[in-house]
């Protein structure tokens, strides 16, 4: 069949969500508790540090806790890879999230860990570059912040693309990061990409818009469960000069020269009774064997 003659695919004119959350599931998020949280006065910050540029940093948070990733001095992305806090196979599962919530996340929405566990490793509160930005949605180049479409940077494609070997990435920075609290390499994951502007064009290629943060921006989250976070402050900073390798030689603008700290704030929520009613979410509780047919013994009589 030549190209000319083929039949043209017709999608639906309003495509339906595949994952809709269905009343009185983990999916129907109870928002006056998560806005409790996120206006409360009664935290008491127990945790802060600046991360320097091109470093990252990883760090423990106990259940039932508010977390907040902010730009100190301006725009910066930042890497994030979250796990359960003693156990290095459970940790975020990027492309479950982007089907249960979307490719862009934002305030309400969950990052998911991976199977076998299955459950939210925490909740988005609190988003202050989607308070102050809309980001419209044009139906050949679909735009949005906090990304889950694309991943860390890595020497490794690095290497493919610029044929140098460079070792300013994120996927680098995470790696050496939890390397204190026993993690491996093969341990680093895809990752929410915070404050970073992303999308698909009309071909369906992923593409990178400068970060619009400015000084004092924050995305803010509750730790449904025990956590260990990592974050990565980006070597591409604001993005405003990406390139693979170490600068632009066309415009001889160094990345480097893009790029600020972030910041990480813990706070303890000290008015316990804006916790009740919350649990701790379980681990999923399938009990199949995956159609997998065991034989029965029986005693001889």
């Amino acid at each position: 069949m030549s190209e000319s003659t083929k039949p043209v695919y017709q999608p639906k004119a309003v495509p339906v969500p595949a994952y809709l959350p269905t009343k009185g599931s983990i999916l129907d998020v109870n928002k006056e508790f998560y806005d409790n949280l996120a206006t409360t006065e009664s935290r008491q910050l127990i945790y802060s540090e600046i991360v320097p540029i091109r470093s990252g940093k990883a760090w423990k948070v106990k259940k039932g806790s508010l977390v907040r990733i902010t730009t100190p001095e301006g725009a910066q992305v930042c890497d994030f890879n979250v796990w359960q806090a003693d156990n290095f196979r459970e940790r975020l599962w990027a492309s479950r999230t982007r089907q249960l919530h979307g490719a862009h996340v934002g305030k309400y929405d969950m990052l998911w860990s991976n199977l076998p566990y299955l459950r939210p490793l925490l909740t988005i509160t609190g988003d202050s570059i989607r308070d102050r930005l809309d980001f419209p949605q044009d139906p050949r180049n679909k735009v949005g912040v906090h990304d889950l479409l694309g991943t860390r940077c890595d020497p490794y494609v690095d290497t493919l693309l610029s044929g140098e070997d460079n070792d300013f990435h994120c996927h680098s920075n995470l790696y050496r990061a939890i390397i204190p609290f026993g993690g491996c390499e093969s341990d680093v994951h895809d990752v929410l990409n915070i404050f970073q502007v992303t999308g698909l064009n009309e071909k369906g290629q992923y593409f990178m818009e400068t970060c619009p943060a400015v000084k004092g921006d924050y995305f803010e989250f509750f730790a449904e469960v025990d956590l260990l976070c990592a974050i990565s402050a980006c070597p591409g900073g604001d993005l405003s000069a990406w390139d693979w390798g170490e600068g632009d030689e066309e415009t001889k603008v160094d990345m480097v020269d893009c790029c600020r700290p972030l910041g990480i704030e813990v706070y303890e929520i000290t008015d316990k009774s804006l916790l009740d009613g919350w649990k701790s979410p379980e681990i999923a509780q399938y009990k199949g064997n995956h159609g997998f047919q065991f034989p029965v013994f029986k005693r001889d009589e």
